[in-house]
């Protein structure tokens, strides 16, 4: 049940508005009521925000439940509360469980599910074909009336590119925007890592960069021929950057994501033979990290998403050709990102841009702005506060994380989701 809220003296930044100044923000039935200096509110909760950011929450385009089907990795309700642990007021999630969410009965399910829970929104995102096979388009019209919010066979690149040109047309029929793993699966079987000078050293199978660069050309000059938006997943290679910023200029309808890990750590950390480096798109050289960063310095890449892929302690502890593909990343998506604005990529405005508001608009999604009247999803965090990443402490089931032991600036302090407050350890 959302309450009265009046947030005072925080750093308001919504990059909607170019907003980014010292005010109070009211909160009454789940909607932002005032926004200001000096408000009052008779009977209201006070949150002091004194020296920390208010902002609207963020929104992780791309995140996995594992729910249904893979619940000894996550679950709808423990994703959930993590997101809300690293100020994420709504997740969307991909298709890939078991059953796969390729019709109406699965979407309902975990809608359902994230209803009962206390914690973030939950979007699901639905197959493009049926049981991720790339074959047969899945229920399309169905899963829009249930609830999925697009459509993606993330974990698999959707192959045959006639499919993938009819799933577009029949995607724009519904509003809804595809969602593309760009990976060609031919050149990256049986891959564990980045193909190059680093995993022929160790030994490794690769997975060549062009095998993410040929598809993101391809899907790009598919929209492009239909007029149809795309949006690509984990972008990972400078290639790809390269492919999707000259297709901006050029006035394709192309969005684009990028993980905090390929913006923070290469395929060197691999020589440590450790499996929670090893991920699908895998960790690249320093000059694609470079890209990535010049990408979202400049627009090219969207938002940031965590790829939020939780396994279990003993599926990453198997030898490393042989364990999962993935990391957990809701939870220290903040701190990884904000060494960004650190190191004077871009300010705090353009990251809560990046985190949320761009999120919301590519999905069309509620959030994403503070004004009077918008959806009280809000995070208060403290761009300052200096924490060690300790996965035992995580929210999320999975604790499969690459980022152990580092110490981070940047911490979510408080969540609140429709005006209800979600998460406040600190009982601000």
């Amino acid at each position: 049940m959302s309450e009265t809220i009046l947030i005072k003296n925080g750093r308001v930044i919504d990059p909607s508005r170019g907003v980014d100044g010292v005010q109070d923000v009211l909160v009454k039935d789940g909607a932002v009521a005032a926004m200001g200096k000096d408000l009052a509110a008779t009977g209201a909760k006070i949150i002091e925000a004194k020296g920390l950011v208010v902002s609207p929450g963020f929104i992780d385009l791309h995140v996995h439940l594992r729910e249904p089907g893979f619940e000894y990795k996550e679950t709808i309700a423990t994703g959930s509360m993590a997101a809300a642990a690293g100020g994420f007021t709504a997740v969307c999630c991909m298709a890939n469980t078991k059953p796969v969410n390729d019709n109406a009965s699965v979407t309902r399910f975990i809608l359902e599910k994230a209803a009962a829970v206390n914690g973030a929104r939950v979007y699901p995102i639905g197959a493009i074909t049926k049981g991720l096979k790339g074959e047969e388009l899945a229920e399309i019209g169905e899963m829009k009336k249930a609830g999925v919010v697009a459509l993606s066979d993330d974990g698999r690149c959707v192959m045959d590119a006639r499919v993938l040109r009819h799933a577009m047309d029949y995607a724009a029929m519904f509003g809804l925007t595809i969602v593309e793993h760009c990976e060609d699966e031919h050149l990256v079987k049986g891959g564990v890592m980045n193909e190059g000078e680093t995993s022929a050293r160790l030994g490794i199978k690769g997975m060549p960069a062009i095998a993410e660069n040929v598809i993101a050309r391809r899907d790009i000059d598919i929209a492009a021929y239909l007029k149809r938006p795309v949006h690509i997943a984990h972008i990972s290679t400078r290639g790809a950057v390269e492919s999707v910023r000259a297709a901006k200029a050029a006035g394709t309808a192309v969005t684009c994501e990028a993980a905090p890990h390929h913006f923070t750590i290469t395929e060197k950390n691999l020589e440590s033979f450790d499996a929670n480096y090893k991920m699908n798109p895998p960790l690249r050289t320093e000059d694609d990290l470079a890209a990535v960063k010049e990408g979202l310095r400049d627009g090219t890449i969207d938002c940031i998403a965590t790829d939020h892929a939780p396994h279990a302690k003993w599926e990453k502890e198997l030898e490393i050709d042989h364990a999962p593909y993935g990391i957990v990343g809701l939870e220290t998506a903040l701190g990884l990102s904000m060494q960004l604005v650190r190191d004077g990529v871009f300010g705090l405005p353009r990251l809560v841009e990046l985190l949320s508001t761009n999120p919301a608009r590519i999905f069309g999604l509620p959030g994403g702005m503070l004004k009077e009247g918008a959806v009280a999803d809000i995070c208060i965090f403290d761009p300052e506060k200096k924490w060690t990443v300790d996965p035992a402490e995580f929210v999320s089931a999975g604790k499969n994380t690459p980022f152990a032991g580092w110490e981070l600036s940047g911490k979510n302090c408080l969540t609140i989701v429709g005006g209800r407050i979600v998460y406040n350890p600190s009982n601000l």
